[in-house]
This record gives structure tokens, C-alpha cells and sequence, in this order.
């Protein structure tokens, strides 16, 4: 059997694609999702997926080969979401789902820079979009801009005392560098998260501009959705999450001044409707199977 990727039922059951219906993955990787959402909007459903990684976008085309007629793959961030969806002639969509930080795939290839549990480049690139590789940023930014995004995306206690060891010992080329630099100077040692887990994950963020992106998407794709279309968004990191949560709370309610007061400056009812007031966490049963799963947070709105 081919491998599921995470909440992998709970993202079909939210979206509840039928046929059809157009879908869209926004964060394709291996097609593991877009699988099942072509299986269920059958037989004439259509998905776009798109996706930055052209590794990833390779793998989808064979995963994805027996839908070949109802579907369009494109390498592209989904950050241009409104642009493919021009480009694809379609005005609004049933449904739409973002997987958001990195694949699997990603963290298991050690040329890609992702994990610091595998030796290779201080890459971290999602795809060929972002400019700087983990290195560049590592060996040129000031130690204090360092240590600020550790601090920030990585919420580490020892930001300062990691960026003063890294501008030290710069420069800095591989991964197994950076974890011994930083495992030289955490007094963490021997506890269950390894020391170098907030300082890589802080730098993948900066890497990709994963945060700023997430908050260019998020109203493209309310505004893609048809009356009653679904958004299904998982995250696996807090800020992430906050970012999520924060935006589908405010366009959850109505912006309706009260008599003989101006609060707001444009008025208007709710845009969209919370189907999970609060998120969905995968099974312990997947937990076991997929250690990933783990920190995987999904919520799901509905647009009015």
C-alpha cells in the first residue's frame, strides 16, 4: 500500500469532494492527497495541484498517472494561487487544501539540507523560487538578525547563545556543522528534543518565507472558493497555527456597526463558517505508524 500522507481520511471527509467538482492541492508533494480527493470526486472530478518542488512535482506526475485526464500539475508556489486558477479558466473551486512546512520526502533526502539528523548541504529550499539557501543566511546575516529569528520562529531560549556560536564558527556548509555547533553550546543535551530541532526549524522558515506566504494565500484562496467550497489547512508549527486560526476567526464574523457608532470602517456579514472550532489532531493509532504526525494540526472552514 502506498503511503498515506497525514490525515489523510480526515482531509477527504472535511473536503467531501463529488463529482464533478474542482479541487485544488496547493501544497501537492508526493499527490498523496490529491489521490484520494480524485478517487472520491470520480469520474469527473478535476484537481490542480501545484506545488514549488520540482522533485516533488516529478513524483505526483507517476502517483497521480491514472487521473491524467482530470488533472493539471504545475510547479508554482502557492502563493500564486490566483494567477493558476486563471491560467486553469476556472472562476471558483469546491475545494481547497494547503499541507503546509515540509514533506516527508524532503526531511528523507539529505541533499535537500532539511533534517539535522542526516549529513548534506545547508540547503532547505523548498524550490528554485527562494534566493538564499540556509547557508547564505547563516554565514552573512549579523549575529544579532540570527539570533532574533531563532528566537521568533523557533521560540529558543538559547537564540542568543546558538547565533553567537554560529557567527564564531562561520563559515558554515553542512548540516552536521550547524548540529555540532549548536549541540557544543546547548546545555540540552540528553533531553527528548534534540537541541539543534527549534534553530533548523526557525531556519527553514526564513528560508522559504513560510509565514509571510501563508498570509498571502489565505485570502486567495477565500476568494477562490464558491458558495459552500471547503478549505482544509494542516500546520505543524504554532505560529503557523496562529496564523490559521487568527484568519479564519476574523472573517468568521460579522462587521456590522452598531447603531450611532462607526467601528468599522467597510461592513459586512461573515465570509466564512468554522466547521472545526478547534483542530484536528491525528489518532494515536497514525501517531505510532507516523511520528510526524504528531505536532499535525488541521482546521477547516466553509465560505459562506
Amino acid at each position: 500500500m502506498k503511503h498515506q500522507p497525514v490525515l489523510y481520511k480526515e482531509i477527504i471527509h472535511a473536503l467531501y469532494p463529488t463529482r464533478g467538482g474542482r479541487y485544488v492541492d496547493c501544497t501537492l508533494g508526493a499527490g498523496g492527497h490529491a489521490r484520494g480527493i480524485l478517487e472520491a470526486c470520480a469520474p469527473d472530478g478535476l484537481l490542480l495541484g501545484l506545488d514549488v518542488d520540482p522533485q516533488a512535482l516529478a513524483l505526483a506526475r507517476e502517483t497521480l498517472a491514472p487521473y491524467e485526464p482530470r488533472i493539471r500539475l504545475v510547479q508554482a508556489s502557492y502563493t500564486t494561487l490566483k494567477d493558476q486558477l486563471a491560467a486553469a479558466n476556472w472562476d471558483v473551486v469546491d475545494g481547497i487544501v494547503l499541507d503546509l512546512g515540509a514533506s516527508s520526502m524532503q526531511f528523507d533526502t539529505p541533499e535537500r539540507g532539511f533534517s539535522f539528523m542526516q549529513d548534506g548541504p545547508l540547503d532547505m529550499r523548498f524550490g528554485p523560487h527562494a534566493l538564499q539557501s540556509a547557508a547564505d543566511i547563516l554565514n552573512n546575516l549579523p549575529e544579532k538578525d540570527i539570533a532574533d529569528f531563532i528566537f521568533r520562529y523557533g521560540e529558543d531560549r538559547e537564540a542568543r547563545r546558538i547565533a553567537r556560536a554560529i557567527v564564531d564558527n562561520r563559515p558554515l556548509h553542512t548540516t552536521c556543522e550547524l548540529v555540532a555547533v549548536i549541540e557544543r553550546v546547548s546545555p540540552r543535551r540528553g533531553e527528548r528534543i534534540h537541541p539543534a530541532t527549534k534553530t533548523f526549524q526557525a531556519l527553514r522558515i526564513v528560508v522559504n518565507d513560510e509565514l509571510a506566504s501563508i498570509e498571502s494565500v489565505l485570502p486567495q484562496v477565500v476568494a477562490g472558493l464558491r458558495s459552500g467550497g471547503r478549505l482544509a489547512v494542516i500546520s505543524f508549527h504554532s505560529l503557523e497555527d496562529r496564523i490559521v486560526k487568527d484568519y479564519f476567526r476574523s472573517q468568521s464574523k460579522d462587521l456590522i456597526n452598531p447603531p450611532y457608532e462607526r467601528i468599522y470602517e467597510v461592513e459586512r456579514k461573515a465570509i466564512l463558517k468554522e466547521i472545526t472550532r478547534k483542530p484536528i489532531m491525528a489518532s494515536e493509532e497514525e501517531v505510532n505508524s507516523n511520528p510526524r504526525a504528531r505536532s499535525a494540526k488541521l482546521r477547516v472552514v466553509e465560505k459562506m
